[in-house]
C-alpha cells in the first residue's frame, strides 16, 4: 500500500531518509543543494526511474529501487516511472554476456500494462507520472539520432565493463546494444530529471545521463544507486530464472514461506532494503538477538508480515502466519512423525541434536547447523549457539536434512 507523505522539517532529515539502503549517491552534495532549492522555491524535484518491460512479473529485488522512488514521493517530489518501451526493443545489455533476444511491440505493450498494475502496490497512482520513452524517441528521427550519437565517443561507450569484456572474449556485441546507454541517457534530457535511480548494474547508464545533460546545457541529475538484492538462497541476486525470487503477486502464504526460509544473516539485509525500519531500529534488533533477548524467528515472522502487508494487506499477513504455523508448528508435514520425550529446559541446539541422536557429536552438530541443514519448526537455524526453549508439554519439530524429522516433547526433568 502506498505510504503517506513524510513530514521532515530539515534537509538533513530528508537526506538521512533517502540515504538509507543506498550504495552510492553521485553526488550527495548536489542532492543536498537540489533539496535545499526545492524547499526554498516550493518546486518539487523530478525523480526518474526507468524500467524496460522485458518481463511481466516484478519481484522483491525490483522493489528495492521502487521503494526509494516512493521515498522521494513521500517527501513531496514528482516521481516519474518511465517505461522503456523504446529501449525495450533493444533489451538492456547490463551484465549480459550475450545479445538479448528482441521482444515484439505486442509483448512489450502487454508487459508494460502489467508493470503499471504492479508498481501501484507501492506508489501512489494519483501522484505518479507514467511515461514512455517512445514518446520522444519515435519523434527523434534518423537525423536527430545521429546528432544524439555525436555527443558520445566510442571510447566512452567501451569504458563499460561488460562491453569491454565481451570484446576481449570475442563474444558478439551488437551495435544496437552499444546505443542502449545513450538512449537511456537521453531519457534524462527529455524529462529534465533532477534525480535518477538505479541498481549498481545501472551505474554506467546513470552517469552517462549526467554527462549528456551537461552536453544539452542542463544541470546534471543526481544518481542514486541501490544494491542488488540477494535471492532466498542468499548467494545469487534475486532472479526468476534462478528460482530464488519472491514475486510481489504471489499469494501471501507463498511469500510468508519464502521469507521464513531465508537465513538469519540475510534477514537483516531484507529488513534494510525492503522495509521502512530505520538503521537504528535494525541495529537494536540485531543487538537483542545477539544477547538472546529475542528469538530471530520472531523477527523473521515480523519481516514476512511487513512485506506481505505492503503487497496484500495486514489481514492477509496475519492469515499467512496462521497458515504457516498450522503447517509447520502443528507438524502437518510430514504425515507421520515420531514423538521423542525430552527433558524440558533451555537447550543449546547442538546439544539437543546429540540428545535426540541426530548428530554423533557436538562438532558434527555444529557442522550441520553451519551448513544450513537444521530446521526447528520448519525454519532453518544458522546460529550454532541458538537456544531452544523447551517447556513442559511443549513440542518442537527438529529436522535435519530432508527426511529426518522428530517431534521433541518437553517432559519434567
Amino acid at each position: 500500500m502506498p505510504s503517506k507523505a513524510k513530514t521532515m522539517t530539515t534537509v538533513a532529515e530528508q537526506l538521512a531518509y533517502l540515504r538509507k539502503g543506498t550504495i552510492e549517491i553521485i553526488r550527495e552534495e548536489d542532492l543536498r543543494a537540489k533539496l535545499e532549492r526545492s524547499a526554498r522555491t516550493g518546486k518539487p524535484l523530478r525523480v526518474k526511474l526507468g524500467a524496460d518491460p522485458t518481463a511481466p512479473d516484478i519481484h522483491l529485488g525490483h522493489t528495492v529501487v521502487i521503494r526509494k522512488l516512493r521515498a522521494f514521493q513521500e517527501l513531496g517530489h514528482t516521481v516519474i516511472f518511465l517505461i522503456g518501451d523504446f529501449t525495450g526493443l533493444i533489451g538492456d545489455p547490463s551484465g549480459k554476456s550475450a545479445t538479448r533476444p528482441q521482444l515484439t511491440r505486442e509483448e512489450i505493450n502487454a508487459n508494460a500494462e502489467t508493470y503499471k498494475q504492479q508498481i501501484f502496490k507501492l506508489l501512489d497512482p494519483e501522484k505518479t507520472v507514467i511515461d514512455f520513452n517512445s514518446r520522444w524517441m519515435d519523434q527523434l528521427g534518423s537525423a536527430g539520432f545521429l546528432r544524439l550519437a555525436s555527443h558520445v565517443t566510442v571510447r566512452q561507450i567501451l569504458e563499460r565493463d561488460d562491453f569491454r569484456q565481451r570484446l576481449e572474449d570475442n563474444r558478439p556485441l551488437a551495435l544496437h546494444e552499444v546505443m542502449y546507454p545513450l538512449v537511456m541517457a537521453y531519457d534524462s534530457v527529455a524529462l529534465k530529471a533532477d534525480v535518477e535511480l538505479g541498481g549498481t548494474d545501472q551505474k554506467f547508464n546513470l552517469l552517462m545521463g549526467r554527462n549528456l545533460q551537461r552536453e544539452y546545457g542542463q544541470e546534471s541529475q543526481v544518481a542514486v544507486i541501490t544494491p542488488l538484492l540477494e535471492g532466498t538462497d542468499g548467494v545469487q541476486k534475486m532472479s526468476k530464472s534462478l528460482g530464488n525470487y519472491i514475486g510481489i503477486n504471489e499469494s501471501p502464504q507463498e511469500m510468508f514461506g519464502k521469507v521464513m526460509s531465508i537465513s538469519d544473516d540475510l534477514m537483516w539485509r531484507y529488513y534494510r532494503l525492503l522495509t521502512d525500519k530505520t538503521d537504528v531500529e535494525i541495529v537494536q534488533m540485531r543487538t537483542a538477538v545477539g544477547v538472546l533477548a529475542v528469538n530471530p524467528r520472531a523477527l523473521k515472522v515480523d519481516l514476512a508480515k511487513l512485506i506481505i502487508t505492503d503487497f496484500h494487506s495486514k489481514e492477509a499477513a496475519e492469515i499467512a502466519e496462521e497458515e504457516f504455523d498450522r503447517m509447520f508448528k502443528l507438524r502437518l508435514l510430514p504425515e507421520a512423525i515420531a514423538v521423542r520425550p525430552t527433558p524440558a529446559k533451555s537447550w543449546k541446539l547442538p546439544r539437543l541434536l546429540v540428545e535426540i541422536n541426530f548428530a554423533p557429536s557436538m562438532a558434527e552438530a555444529r557442522r550441520l547447523i553451519e551448513q544450513g541443514g537444521v530446521r526447528v519448526d520448519g525454519e532453518r537455524v544458522s546460529q550454532v549457539d541458538a537456544e531452544i526453549d523447551l517447556r513442559v508439554d511443549q513440542e518442537k519439530v527438529i529436522q535435519v536434512g530432508k527426511r529426518r524429522h522428530v517431534s521433541v516433547l518437553g517432559v519434567p526433568s
